[in-house]
């Protein structure tokens, strides 16, 4: 699956949703230990244990070298992991005080 800014993926695992904010094309991105997907299976398949630590609504992640960057749209169980490496949530910038 080509990765682009603006793609909506699906976790088959869980309930979870994400955004594409930057990508390369042609790279792995799972949630749970499965694929992503464009829609939502009708049936949960069940995930791998050790990639189900969750992901936040709101937050974005992005892996060590910062290449991808995803926005969770809606909690899930399941863990995002790119090309075999999870996802760490990005850093918030500070902003100045408004005094």
């Amino acid at each position: 699956m080509e990765l682009k800014p603006g793609l909506r993926l699906k976790s088959t695992v869980c309930d979870a949703e994400i955004m594409v904010i930057k990508a390369t094309d042609g790279d792995s991105l799972t949630c749970g230990g499965m694929e992503l997907a464009a829609e939502a299976p009708a049936e949960k398949a069940s995930g791998d244990p050790d990639h189900m630590n969750a992901c936040v609504i709101g937050k974005r992640y992005v892996n060590e070298g910062q290449t991808v960057e995803v926005l969770c749209v809606k909690s899930g169980d399941g863990s995002l992991y790119y090309n075999g490496d999870e996802l760490m949530t990005k850093d918030t910038k500070k902003l100045p005080s408004s005094d």
